[in-house]
């Protein structure tokens, strides 16, 4: 039984969870021959005061948050 942990930023919508696990459920069927019914995924989301890059909180540079896409 695989088990997937994905770390990423809050921000992000329903809709991109849905269709990221929908994906990575797909590849790990297709290339580790299982079931879908045996994948799991967790999705950890972090707060933006809760990362940081290159020494600054992400709350604290507004130009490393998420970038929504037109």
């Amino acid at each position: 039984m695989p088990i997937v942990v994905v770390n990423i930023k809050e921000g992000r919508t329903l809709e991109h969870k849905r269709n990221m696990v929908a994906k990575v459920t797909e590849a790990l069927c297709e290339t580790l021959e299982v079931p879908r019914t045996a994948v799991r995924i967790i999705i950890n989301e972090m707060a933006n005061d809760n990362f940081a890059i290159a020494g600054t909180l992400i709350c604290d540079n507004p130009d490393a948050k998420i970038k929504k896409k037109d």
